[in-house]
Order: C-alpha cells, then sequence, then structure tokens
C-alpha cells in the first residue's frame, strides 16, 4: 500500500499546507467518559511525534461547560517545555490568565456568527461577544501572545438556518482587526458545500482580508469536508484544522457531528502532491491506539481502510 495513493497534482493548487491538529482540544471535549490526563498527554506527543506542525492541546474553560478539559493545567504542565508553544483555546481574561500563568504563547478565542449560538455557547448577544474578546485580545497581545480567532456557524446555524455570507466577513473582519493573527471559518454543524465555501473566502477577501490569514475548519456531518477542502486549495487557502481519528463534535450543537479526519486530509493531500509533514503510518496509529481508549472503532476512513479502525 505505500505506493498509494498515486500522486497526480492538480494545477494551480498550493504546494504546501498546514493541518492545524485540534483532537485533542476540539476532538475530546464532546466525550462523554473522561479521559485520562496522562492518556492526553501522550496522545499529544504522539500527534507531535507524527509531524503535526500545529496540535491544539486544551482549552481554559470553566469545567462546568467543558468537564473533559477540567485538567487543562495538569496537561499543559505535564507537557512542560514542550506544551509552551502549543495552542490552547481561551474563552475569557479568566482563561487568559491562566494560559499567562504557565508561559504559554499561543491562545486562541472563538466568536460566532449568529446571535443564537453566541448566546448559547458564550452567554452574549453577538455584539456583546466582541466586548468580551477585546480585553482578552489585547492582554494576550501586549504578552506577547500570538492569537488565533475561530468563527462558528459560518456556513449554517441549527437555529437559525442560513448564514448570510456578508455577517459572517463583519464577524470575521472584526476579530481580526482586533489583533488576531489567523481566523478560522467554522462548518460547526458540516452543512457547507463547496460553492459556499469559495462564495465566502471570495467575499472575505473581497473585505480585504488575505488568504494567507484563512483556515477552514470543516465537520463531515453531511460527508462534504473533503470535497470542500477542495473548494478551499482552489480558492488558495492554506490552513485547514483537523482532528485524528475524526474525532470530536461540539458539545452546544447537538447536530454537529465529529470533524474532518486529519487521516483522510493526509490521504487527500498527498494524493496531490501537496506537502504536509505528517507520517499517515504514525496518525493511524495514533488514532487506533486512542480508539482503543475510548472504546470504540475511529470513524476516519482512512483508518478504517487501513485496517486499523480500533
Amino acid at each position: 500500500m505505500s505506493a498509494l495513493p498515486m500522486v497526480v497534482p492538480e494545477p494551480g493548487l498550493p504546494t504546501a499546507v498546514t493541518i492545524y491538529e485540534v483532537g485533542a482540544r476540539d476532538g475530546l471535549q464532546n466525550e462523554k467518559a473522561l479521559v485520562p490526563v496522562e492518556v492526553k498527554e501522550q496522545f499529544v506527543r504522539r500527534l507531535l511525534a507524527a509531524g503535526l506542525p500545529v496540535v491544539e492541546a486544551t482549552s481554559f474553560v470553566h469545567p462546568t461547560w467543558v468537564p473533559q478539559l477540567a485538567d487543562a493545567a495538569e496537561l499543559m504542565s505535564r507537557l512542560g517545555a514542550d506544551g509552551v508553544d502549543l495552542p490552547v483555546l481561551v474563552p475569557n481574561e479568566r482563561g487568559l490568565d491562566r494560559a499567562l500563568e504557565l508561559g504559554l504563547r499561543h491562545v486562541a478565542i472563538f466568536g460566532s456568527a449568529t446571535e443564537t449560538f453566541a448566546r448559547k455557547n458564550l452567554n452574549r448577544s453577538y455584539d456583546e461577544q466582541f466586548a468580551m474578546f477585546e480585553p482578552t485580545v489585547a492582554r494576550a497581545l501586549a504578552s506577547g501572545m500570538d492569537v488565533r480567532a475561530y468563527v462558528s456557524m459560518c456556513f449554517g446555524d441549527p437555529w437559525e438556518g442560513a448564514v448570510p455570507l456578508d455577517q459572517v466577513v463583519r464577524a470575521g473582519v472584526r476579530l481580526l482587526e482586533m489583533g488576531a493573527s489567523q481566523l478560522s471559518l467554522g462548518d460547526t454543524i458540516g452543512v457547507a458545500t463547496a460553492g459556499h465555501v469559495t462564495a465566502l473566502v471570495a467575499a472575505l477577501v473581497d473585505a480585504g482580508v488575505g488568504v494567507d490569514r484563512l483556515a477552514l475548519h470543516f465537520h463531515d456531518t453531511y460527508g462534504q469536508a473533503l470535497s470542500n477542502v477542495q473548494a478551499g486549495l482552489r480558492a488558495g487557502v492554506t490552513t485547514y484544522d483537523a482532528s485524528a481519528g475524526g474525532l470530536g463534535g461540539c458539545p452546544y450543537a447537538e447536530s454537529a457531528t465529529g470533524n474532518l479526519a486529519t487521516e483522510d486530509l493526509v490521504w487527500l493531500l498527498t494524493g496531490l502532491g501537496i506537502d504536509h509533514g505528517v507520517s499517515l503510518d504514525a496518525l493511524v496509529a495514533t488514532s487506533t491506539w486512542m480508539a482503543g481508549h475510548l472504546g470504540r472503532p475511529s470513524p476516519s476512513a482512512v483508518v478504517r481502510a487501513l485496517g486499523h479502525g480500533g
């Protein structure tokens, strides 16, 4: 199988892509059974060893909201110097305080393109969320941190339905203007289609956002994630969020199923001749190992196809 997939490049696509691994945070946050911190530590270390250039490690959110990540500080302490450059999610200034105490250098904030999800996820209105983020981002930047911004519900909302492109653009631009270095566009419930991806990227570019500042975060609820990646590649986007083994969802949106599996993304990129730096064998072994800890097969098609479904 080592000769497969055959490498057949498509003209006009990027030559290299950054995979932003979210399995340890977005992947595990929705698990019902608590995963021991030592397993999480090994998971992060194995993902790094597989060649993933960015591994988002955890979230400093209140444990009442996401009990699975209540051990965030312990995890980052266990990772020590290896964890300093790993991004962590911070919902507010209290989360930022915890990241600063540990000497971390990269944080991410998560906003919403819709009013309803902002209230359900952040307990703030659409406009109030930006007021909450401003001091967090300002302090992070003043401390020399890099800040990434996520926007959820960019392609559809389970309560509001269709989300206008200009509404997403306004939310994204506001976060970038605060000082975020990168904007990750989230298809939180997996309803995006390729043309929609093309249109949203174009709308952001038209608003003055460089395509190099964009990332795409797809869920595979309707089986469209890889098609949407292809559309993103054709639009020039070179950063893609993915979760090892296809783990994850969103605890505040019941219709959100697993993230795009990192293995499936790696298979696509390899076949297109696009550099990604990840060892598929090591990644599959890691997802198989984690599936064993979770007690169920990996949802990744590539992990299943290679006979290591856990």
